[in-house]
């Protein structure tokens, strides 16, 4: 019995029987690809070279038939459990900063990241005007070759983030173990979902594809795609956070600097204060969806080189080695 999600996994109930027809559509096209059961227990659908859940497939079916960016959208693109939550967080306080004169509330102390910043596959496949156009900012995990051509053939700027395979695995592994358990479903073990990772088997997958369609875009557009790696953001946030702000074309003054502006937003965006706010620990994410999640379950460490809390010498060397070897060349060489 296929365990794959119904087509309407990704609609809300007051959806048109368009868009549900549309669904419907999509689902029949998605039954004639290969598939393979996911990380989370779900088939994933092999597309154009990566693997996709159900759900997320769906979505970006339908923007690569439709969707339409402005020419001054910019897109937080990684692939899950890399960053995206901080990253958010920093572009959406950077490029929101000048609404916030003389006042100290910011949406991010009521809302959490994932619902400042939409998400193409889900928010915008739904519906185009799921989103507040003063914000330029727009998310995907959608690898770049996989992208909308309507994305990749405008002037739109793209913020790329990645980090160690290691530490990226162990952080897909528990969020998706979480998951799980909040569903009374026995997660996958870390074994067999390490096996799967190790085989490119991942939501967005493989790792090391996504990573370098990303790298290579960025040195044929520059000016449009901004490569960054989560283990270097931490390590001179500041510096990065100045970096963002002029590449988005809001580059701080002399005068916010001196008033302390990047660490400011470096403080209000840091793991240790958005994982203890309210909403945060106790708001759900996309809570009227049958995708909804606890927003704490985005937050878990934050911390780099937890893998060798999880796992064993021997699959950290063995996944070292198939980056090594997929990266080979590239002139990429990732934090490990």
């Amino acid at each position: 019995m296929e365990s794959s999600l119904p087509s309407t996994q990704i609609l809300d109930s007051g959806d048109s029987a368009e868009r549900k027809n549309e669904a419907k559509n999509y689902n029949e096209v998605m039954s004639t690809f290969p598939k393979v059961k996911g990380l989370n227990g779900y088939d994933y659908y092999l597309y154009q070279g990566f693997w996709y859940a159900p759900f997320f497939l769906e979505g970006l079916l339908s923007v690569q038939e439709r969707f339409n960016p402005q020419s001054t959208d910019i897109f937080v693109a990684s692939f899950p459990k890399t960053g995206t939550t901080w990253l958010k967080a920093l572009t959406f306080a950077i490029v929101t900063r000048s609404r916030l004169s003389g006042s100290t509330t910011s949406s991010l102390l009521t809302k959490m990241p994932h619902d400042c910043v939409p998400f193409l596959e889900y928010d915008l496949a739904q519906n185009p005007s799921n989103r507040d156009l003063a914000i330029p900012l727009v998310s995907t995990h959608v690898p770049y070759t996989c992208l909308p051509k309507s994305i990749i053939s405008s002037s739109c700027k793209i913020i790329y983030i990645c980090r160690d395979a290691k530490d990226a695995f162990v952080s897909l592994w528990y969020f998706l173990a979480r998951l799980q358990m909040s569903k009374n479903v026995e997660p996958l073990p870390l074994e067999g979902a390490f096996e799967l990772f190790c085989n490119g088997i991942a939501n967005f997958g493989p790792y090391w594809d996504h990573v370098l369609g990303y790298w290579r875009a960025s040195f044929e557009f520059p000016e449009k795609i901004l490569f960054l790696t989560y283990e270097e953001m931490k390590q001179d946030t500041a510096a990065h956070v100045k970096k963002l702000a002029e590449f988005m074309g809001c580059s701080f003054t002399l005068e916010e600097e001196e008033g302390g502006e990047v660490q400011k937003i470096i403080s209000m965006c840091s793991f240790e204060k958005l994982s203890s706010l309210e909403v945060n620990k106790n708001g759900k994410h996309r809570p009227d969806t049958s995708l909804a999640i606890q927003n704490s379950v985005y937050f878990r460490r934050g911390e780099i080189g937890d893998w060798a809390n999880h796992l064993t010498p021997e699959m950290g060397a063995r996944l070292d080695d198939i980056m090594e070897q997929k990266l080979k060349g590239s002139g990429l060489k990732l934090p490990r």
